[in-house]
């Protein structure tokens, strides 16, 4: 009994002092404590909090709008060039269509007239008989002259020949003719008349060319012979 009251009082001592390497209870160590455990749950709130709702976050979410509503409005000045450059597309190819399909509506329109014209010739001719041949021509001259007035409206003229020099741009020779009165090279008789839109040759003129008699050519060595 003796030896268990002694191991009793020894077991009591240990618990009521603290053994070495242990923290005795404080006022300060029930402090610390607590200032741990709320910065620990301090930073399990910041944690668990959702990202981009912070102040730190304010900007960089407001800038991200801006370029969105700036990337956006790009997106539709796009869309309305592309747009209005398919309609200019559209609009040019209907003008070049218009213009190929219509754009001698003018000329046939002045043409209409002298067709008018040879018709009443025509009709004047059939019932004058064959002996009023005079009246014929004078229609047909008449038409002649309604056509060339036509042409003359949009541009288009005669090439002028006669008497002129022999112009191989804007004349074709398909024969040559002797000739006294005319220097060599003029153009003597127009066999088809040509035709110019104002500067563009439509077609040449077919013209006989005068060149020197060869009695004059003969008798030019004998000329200079006796020079």
């Amino acid at each position: 009994m003796g030896d268990d009251k002694e191991r009793s009082e020894g077991w009591e001592a240990l618990t009521e002092e603290p053994s070495e390497g242990t923290l005795a209870p404080s006022a300060e160590l029930e402090d610390a404590l607590r200032e741990a455990a709320e910065a620990v749950e301090a930073r399990e709130e910041e944690r668990n909090q959702p990202k981009g709702d912070g102040p730190a976050f304010a900007v960089p979410r407001e800038a991200h709008e801006r370029v969105l509503e700036e990337l956006e409005g790009q997106k539709e000045a796009g869309l309305r060039m592309q747009a209005d450059f398919e309609n200019l597309r559209r609009r040019s190819l209907r003008d070049r269509q218009d213009a190929h399909a219509y754009g001698h509506e003018g000329l046939a329109r002045d043409l209409l007239g002298t067709v008018d014209d040879l018709e009443r010739a025509i009709e004047h001719a059939k019932s004058s008989g064959r002996g009023d041949f005079e009246s014929i021509l004078q229609g047909v001259e008449l038409v002649r002259k309604e056509l060339l007035t036509a042409l003359a409206q949009h541009a288009v003229t005669p090439v002028e020949a006669e008497g002129m020099a022999f112009d191989p741009n804007v004349h074709e020779a398909m024969a040559q003719a002797e000739s006294e009165e005319a220097e060599a090279g003029t153009v003597l008789q127009v066999l088809q008349p040509g035709y110019q839109l104002r500067d563009r040759l439509l077609r040449p003129a077919r013209v006989v060319v005068s060149r020197k008699p060869e009695a004059e050519l003969a008798e030019k060595p004998e000329d200079e012979s006796e020079e």
